[in-house]
């Protein structure tokens, strides 16, 4: 069953941009790309670095730390479908956003 909570307002996530939440005891990175708002956890799976400080080309985020990149659409490393970081089920209901938490 779908646990949705509300995170923050899409004014918060510029086009282009990313916002770091808490949802639910997880930080969480949401980004304003190709015209969609996407959740992925915040943490990198290599040391740790945080996502959402990274720098965003296109659909690609790349940790600030030892520069491993990610799909934001799908959460996916760029070098492996099997590996990558949870993606979080998104909804924008009038301003608002809303993460799938369970």
């Amino acid at each position: 069953m779908a646990n949705w909570i509300r995170v923050g307002a899409v004014s918060e996530v510029p086009p282009g941009g990313c916002r770091v939440f808490e949802a639910a005891g997880h930080q969480v990175a949401v980004f304003h790309v190709e015209g969609g708002y996407h959740a992925i956890d915040n943490t990198c799976i290599h040391r740790g670095g945080p996502l959402g400080e990274g720098t965003l080309d296109g659909k690609i985020v790349t940790c600030p730390w030892h520069f491993w990149q990610y799909d934001v659409t799908t959460g996916k490393t760029t070098f492996s479908e099997e590996m990558g970081v949870r993606n979080y089920p998104l909804e924008v209901r009038g301003e608002e956003i809303f993460l799938d938490v369970s």
